[in-house]
């Protein structure tokens, strides 16, 4: 069974009491950086910050891009000015805490096992540290990614939402492009693991200590245990309960609002002949396919949307957009500006999103092709859209990794 794995790090593959290590954390960093700004100064404007990346929502900023909006304009320092001293403290007063972790066998057990069996993993990790920082703790939990081929590792640098925001999670599984079978949240925290995930619909392992599940809790995990319980959980499990239900409406949305997130990410370091690289004969690039998504949304999901909630139960002509990279060229066209333009279009069907009323959903049209609709499938055909061409970019950018590895 091909099965996708979304790991936390801290208190499930490493032991890392956060009431400890934090306190740790920021005493080292405000005496690494005392020369430059005072302890009493920095640490409120780092947390501040850290609240910030926390409650982003928009798509079109990475949590870095948050975090050096905010950081360094609040301590009067120019980000060149401090970015060399700042990764100096992770190359070498980060390792020295360490110590208050502690190693946990049973983890490496369960991920050696998860890579035996064909897994897909990635470290769905809170990502509001740098890089380095992720990969030294996963270095501590002894799973360095040297070693260990994690498809994907959640850092600040690359993700735009953080936990408890569900569109983390969404946006985990866009940047692996949208895997299809099972996919299984494993954490320790309810509040930013279980919760979210379950509420986008994802099954979530609990790692509780004392093997209870709570009764209380509106979306709670689909089982709780120890470390050792999962794979005997995950065997006696049926492939429905295991498999990702998004047909709720916040499942659609945070599906939407993670795709130019994602996008985003996965196209920033593409040079212009990957840009308008062709898996194969007729097959477009990936500046096709954004061009495609920009022109879909612009000019039929957000005119429909728009219809349906002016009009009552208005006509919904059938559009055969397929024709247009042909017909408009997008092999010529830009494809960093096709995504700008894309996720402006998509930050408007989000922002009417975010101000639909429950009843809004339920909305009625009348499709030329599929007849009676309301707004709740429109939306869940667009996702599923989103998710489509999210395995194809995946699949392409695979296809130029080997091929460029292979020169």
């Amino acid at each position: 069974m091909t099965l996708t794995l979304l790991l936390d790090l801290d208190d499930t593959l490493l032991s890392n009491e956060m009431g400890t290590f934090m306190p740790a954390y920021l005493h080292a960093l405000g005496k690494h950086l005392a020369p430059y700004v005072p302890p009493e100064r920095l640490i409120p404007v780092l947390l501040a910050t850290t609240q910030l990346m926390i409650q982003n929502d928009q798509p079109d900023c990475s949590l870095k891009d948050v975090f050096d909006a905010s950081f360094f304009p609040a301590i009067g320092i120019q980000p060149e000015h401090l970015q060399e001293i700042i990764n100096t403290f992770y190359e070498e007063v980060f390792p020295s805490l360490r110590p208050l972790t502690q190693f946990r066998a049973e983890a490496v057990k369960l991920v050696e096992e998860a890579f035996a069996r064909g897994y897909k993993i990635a470290i769905a990790t809170n990502p509001l540290f740098p890089k380095t920082a992720v990969n030294q703790r996963l270095e501590w939990a002894g799973l360095p990614p040297s070693v260990f081929p994690f498809r994907l590792i959640a850092s600040y640098e690359t993700f735009h939402f953080a936990k408890p925001n569900p569109a983390f999670y969404m946006e985990t599984l866009a940047r692996l492009g949208w895997p299809e079978g099972p996919v299984i949240m494993v954490g320790d925290d309810l509040q930013n693991d279980i919760e979210p995930a379950r509420r986008v619909g994802l099954a979530a392992f609990w790692i509780s200590r004392n093997g209870n599940s709570p009764t209380t809790v509106p979306y709670g995990p689909s089982v709780a245990g120890d470390l050792a319980d999962f794979f005997p959980w995950v065997d006696t499990t049926t492939l429905a309960e295991l498999s990702p239900d998004f047909s709720q409406p916040v499942s659609m949305a945070k599906t939407l609002r993670s795709t130019p997130a994602a996008l985003a990410s996965l196209t920033a370091d593409l040079s212009p002949s990957q840009w308008t690289h062709q898996p194969d004969e007729g097959e477009w690039s990936l500046t096709e396919i954004i061009c495609h998504l920009r022109d879909v949304d612009h000019e039929v999901n957000l005119p429909r949307l728009k219809k349906v909630l002016r009009e009552t139960n208005p006509f919904l002509a059938g559009m055969d957009t397929d024709p247009w990279a042909a017909e408009r060229q997008y092999k010529h066209q830009d494809g960093k500006a096709a995504l700008h333009d894309f996720t402006q279009y998509r930050l408007e069907i989000l922002s009417i999103l975010d101000h639909l009323s429950p009843g809004d959903w339920d909305r009625p049209a009348r499709h030329a092709i599929f007849g009676p609709t309301q707004i709740r499938e429109l939306i869940s055909i667009l996702a599923g859209h989103d998710r489509l061409h999210l395995r194809q970019i995946s699949n392409t950018l695979d296809l130029i990794q080997k091929a460029d590895s292979s020169n």
